[in-house]
């Protein structure tokens, strides 16, 4: 009875330990996804404003050709939306 009072003792620290090796790495997991998920929303919104700086640069000194791409930008959507 002692001997398996014992191994069941450790059979449950065993566990217990398990439980908290996957717990910890439950967190470090999820802290490196956060952070990954701030560095990329941070890159998007670089691009967002080196996009919205080209755009208006663009209306702004070349108007018709922007206009014009637009409206190409404009057939290729809705062309695409039909298929």
């Amino acid at each position: 009875m002692a001997s398996q009072t014992s191994s069941n003792y450790s059979g449950q620290n065993a566990v217990e330990d398990l439980k908290g090796k996957a717990k910890q790495a439950l967190d470090d997991a999820s802290d490196r996804m956060g952070e990954a998920a701030d560095d990329a929303r941070q890159h998007v919104k670089d691009v967002a404003g080196n996009v919205k700086g080209v755009l208006n640069k663009s209306v702004k000194e070349q108007p018709l050709t922007t206009l014009a791409m637009a409206a190409a930008v404009g057939f290729v959507i809705g062309a695409l939306w039909k298929s």
